[in-house]
């Protein structure tokens, strides 16, 4: 009987290999089904994800529009400052009202000018640059010339 059992034990394992061939499909099946299920796990993670950092870009564009309002508003204070400022250095025997209307002018105009000077600079440099990307052209170019030598 010991040695029924030892020859039971030692004895290689023998497998159904019909049972394995139609086995297969029905592990495929659970391989496709497990596959869907984890990109349809990632595609879940990713929609959160995006979400999250819209959110986060929405409130921090939110945040950059009300502190761009604040100092807007702070430069326009600024500015009357400066043109009342001005006014007091125009002469003494004119009226109020007049050296306040030749500071807001004076100031005005010095903004004009600045802006100009800004706004012709920028001009004649965008018009200097090429709109062309030479590095993406140069590369395309190689790229045509190597593609003809292989063919």
């Amino acid at each position: 009987m010991a040695d029924l059992e030892r020859s039971t034990a030692t004895a290689p394992a023998t497998h159904d290999m019909a049972g394995d061939i139609e086995a297969l499909p029905a592990l495929f099946g659970r391989l496709g089904d497990d596959v869907m299920k984890l990109l349809d796990t990632k595609l879940s993670l990713l929609k959160v994800e995006v979400k999250e950092d819209a959110d986060a870009y929405m409130r921090g564009a939110v945040m950059i529009g009300i502190g761009g309002v604040i100092a807007a508003i702070g430069f326009a204070l600024v500015n009357v400052a400066v043109a009342f400022g001005v006014s007091t250095l125009l002469p003494a025997d004119w009226s109020q009202p007049t050296r306040y209307a030749l500071g807001f002018v004076i100031t005005g105009a010095v903004y004009l000018v600045i802006g100009g000077i800004i706004v012709m600079v920028m001009k004649n440099r965008l018009a200097n640059r090429n709109p062309v990307p030479t590095r993406t052209v140069d590369e395309l170019r190689k790229d045509k010339q190597w593609l003809k030598k292989e063919i």
